[in-house]
């Protein structure tokens, strides 16, 4: 009995739960250092959410780690449209919470269905190309139908209004066509319709407090105590945490409130004001870490939808990664983006959780499912 088990350790994939828990064990640690002057608005207690969180995910992706991968590839339509559906049900019945209705709540459970969505699409797109397109490289008709697939739940979401989300859903389709391989000319015609549409979404599409975002990426000063003070005050907070940072808990942006949502979008910048140019290095090799692994997953692995899954997999960690720490830093434009495992959240906590339980069980199929 015990030489089964020994043996079961040796073969089973530890690597990309191992990747999570570090991530999440300096992630809650920060949350707490964020927060925990914070009790006047209820704030303080978020870690001990977050670590419950953190449990009910591990639980979900230890689950789904045993699962034979053919099980993904077999319901991944089925999950698309379940995470479609709840898109539609927050256009139809949503909470409303800070001017956008992103939310469902049911009884006690409170979700964004926008997070799950991620997850449903990469699935889509993955058993979509396997069966379709599985050899030959793409041409621009080749992308009609799956860009449908992407199209519609990333206006839903934009509608909500929740553009950070909607263009991720957008950027994640890209990673998972540009892996796929395409054909020069489709190339071509992708970037003059990416410059095209973005044209007329700024002109027709965005709300105006969008198009400040952008206005503030350009020069946050313009309107320093408006539109700009977020990216202000998140650069005054990685500026002034140097090489060494002030220490944990030190925070003054935090413990004086002059940073909003730094438990969410802006968790980074906290992290580098305590820890400074040194342990954002450290939180970003964790990562590197974690891509790595992935990309050799991809590599890896026999079957061509386990491959692709594995890369759209990537490309929602990679995605909140880059994104979260490029707008605090000022190089992006200030948009709702988590940083993974970092950030406070339990819809996207459990998104997160799905993708390693599922990279796990791809990795593992090489040992318990050939």
């Amino acid at each position: 009995m015990n030489q089964t088990i020994i043996q079961f350790l040796k073969r089973y994939d530890f690597s990309f739960l191992g990747s999570m828990a570090a991530i999440f064990l300096v992630g809650v640690l920060n949350l707490y250092s964020a927060t925990h002057s914070q009790s006047h608005e209820g704030l303080d207690s978020l870690y001990k959410s977050q670590i419950g969180w953190f449990f009910l995910s591990s639980f979900v992706a230890i689950g789904i780690s045993f699962l034979n991968p053919k099980t993904f590839e077999r319901f991944a339509y089925f999950g698309y449209m379940l995470t479609l559906f709840l898109v539609l049900l927050v256009l139809l019945m949503g909470k409303v919470g800070m001017g956008a209705q992103r939310w469902l709540v049911l009884g006690p459970i409170r979700m964004q269905p926008s997070e799950f969505m991620k997850m449903g699409l990469v699935l889509a797109l993955a058993r979509y190309f396997t069966r379709v397109y599985p050899e030959r490289e793409l041409g621009f008709k080749d992308l009609i139908l799956p860009g449908l697939i992407t199209g519609i739940p990333a206006v839903m979401v934009i509608v909500q209004p929740d553009l950070g989300t909607g263009m991720l859903l957008v950027f994640i389709f890209c990673a998972m066509i540009f892996f796929k391989r395409l054909k020069w000319k489709t190339i071509a015609t992708l970037g003059l319709i990416g410059v095209f549409s973005g044209i007329l979404m700024y002109n027709f599409g965005l709300r105006e407090y969008q198009k400040k975002r952008i206005h503030t990426f350009i020069d946050p000063y313009e309107d320093a105590k408006g539109s700009g003070y977020n990216a202000i005050q998140s650069e005054i907070a990685i500026g002034s945490g140097r090489l060494f940072g002030k220490g944990f808990k030190n925070s003054s942006q935090a413990s004086l409130n002059y940073l909003p949502e730094n438990h969410t979008d802006f968790v980074f910048a906290i992290f580098n004001e305590e820890h400074g140019f040194f342990g954002s290095v450290f939180l970003i090799i964790l990562y590197l870490v974690f891509f790595m692994r992935m990309i050799w997953l991809a590599t890896s692995v026999q079957r061509f939808f386990d491959s692709v899954l594995i890369v759209g997999i990537m490309a929602i960690f990679f995605c909140h990664a880059f994104i979260n720490m490029a707008m605090v830093s000022g190089l992006l434009p200030i948009v709702g983006i988590p940083l993974p495992l970092m950030s406070y959240g339990g819809s996207s906590m459990l998104t997160f959780g799905v993708g390693v339980g599922m990279a796990t069980s791809i990795s593992n199929s090489r040992n318990f499912f050939n």
